[in-house]
Parts: C-alpha cells; sequence; structure tokens
C-alpha cells in the first residue's frame, strides 16, 4: 500500500512540475517580449524625436540660405556659411544616429518576432495540457486518498510492534519491505545467509535483512517460459 501512494506521490510531481514548467517557460518568454517592446519602444521614441529635430533643422538650414543670399557684407556672408555648414553637420549626426538606432535595434526586432511566435506556442501547449493535466492531478489525489485509507485499515490489524518496527525501517530507508527468491535481498541487492534463506523458504515467517534491516520475506520464483 505505501508503494502504491509512493507511485501516486511521484505520478503527481511529474504533472505537477510539467503544468510548473510550461507556465514557468510561458513567462519567462513574456518577459523577455516585455524587455524587448519597451526597448525598442524607447529606441523609436528617441529616433522620432531626432527626425523632429531633422525637420526643425531642415527649417533653419532654408533660413540660413535665406541670409546667406541677403548678405551684403564678406562677414555676413562667412557667419551665414558658417552657421550653415554647422547645421547640416548637426543635421548628418542626427542622420547617423538613426542609422544607429536602426541597426543596433535591427536584431531585437527580429528576436521580437520569434519571441511572440514561442509566446503563442506555449500559450496554445499549456491551454491544451492544463486542463488535461488538472484533472490528472484530481483523479491521482483521489486514488492517493483512497490508497490512505486503506493502508490505514490495514494497519490497524497488524501488531503493535511490528507496525512500529516497520515505521521505523521506513523512516530510516524510505521503503521498509523487501523480497528475497534467490537468496538475494531485493531491495539491497546483498547475499542472505544461507541459513536464514533457507528458513524463509520453509517457513510462513518474516524476518529482517541483516544488511539493511528491511523486513524481508520469500517469493517464489516465477516459473520460466519454454519457448
Amino acid at each position: 500500500m505505501d508503494a502504491v501512494v509512493a507511485a501516486l506521490e511521484e505520478q503527481l510531481g511529474e504533472k505537477r512540475a510539467a503544468l510548473a514548467a510550461l507556465t514557468e517557460a510561458l513567462e519567462a518568454a513574456r518577459a523577455r517580449l516585455a524587455t524587448d517592446e519597451a526597448l525598442i519602444a524607447s529606441a523609436d521614441k528617441q529616433r522620432n524625436d531626432l527626425h523632429v529635430e531633422i525637420r526643425t533643422m531642415n527649417g533653419q538650414i532654408e533660413h540660413s540660405r535665406d541670409k546667406l543670399n541677403r548678405s551684403r557684407t564678406e562677414r555676413e556672408t562667412n557667419a551665414a556659411q558658417r552657421e550653415l555648414e554647422e547645421l547640416r553637420k548637426l543635421m548628418r549626426d542626427r542622420e547617423d544616429e538613426i542609422t544607429r538606432i536602426e541597426t543596433e535595434t535591427a536584431p531585437t526586432r527580429t528576436q521580437i518576432g520569434e519571441t511572440q511566435a514561442e509566446v503563442e506556442r506555449l500559450a496554445a501547449e499549456l491551454a491544451a495540457q492544463e486542463g488535461e493535466i488538472t484533472e490528472k492531478v484530481k483523479q491521482l489525489e483521489a486514488d492517493k486518498t483512497d490508497a490512505g485509507g486503506g493502508r490505514e485499515a490495514i494497519s490497524k490489524k497488524l501488531p503493535v510492534v511490528l507496525y512500529r518496527r516497520y515505521e521505523m525501517i521506513r523512516g530510516r530507508r524510505g521503503t521498509a519491505v523487501a523480497q528475497t527468491s534467490d537468496g538475494t535481498c531485493k531491495a539491497c541487492n546483498m547475499a542472505l545467509p544461507p541459513q536464514l534463506f533457507h528458513k524463509l523458504r520453509r517457513e510462513p515467517l518474516i524476518d529482517q535483512c541483516p544488511s539493511c534491516q528491511r523486513i524481508i520475506y520469500f517469493v517464489s520464483p516465477e516459473p520460466q517460459k519454454v519457448d
């Protein structure tokens, strides 16, 4: 009965772990997507601000050209030319900055598309499995409860001394019962003393393995199949 409960607990752990892994992967993908989208939003704002500056500079350049055309003295002409060249340089700098932003964010934009596809895939997989896994967990929990109730009924039929010994061994070893069919303890794989093995074979009794201290009993080996 304890083996049944342990097996059910293991299945429960596997199902819950599978659901948790899917949920965690989906949350991680969404977090990556949010981070990348925030980065792109910031880059797009910076690029748009640069475009606004460029449009403003275009107006300033036109104004400087007008000043150059209206200049009457060499000093006015030189000043207008310097202003025009400075504005053109500033505009080239803004254009270069835009190019840099677009180049640096291109991989992130591609990654966003891939992450979006991953989020959709994981969300669909989670939606498909969540109901099934949740239902399976409920069934396993019900089976475990039933098995636990059966265990309680069985434990009441055991001699108190034997039950306490069983619980003590189980607490230390994880499992308290072992079988032997060929003179070897199937729990620890150690050979039993021949006298003990023969005793177990002859009489319907239980004893303890000298190596692992588990409660041990004899089970007849399965007959070999003849082809």
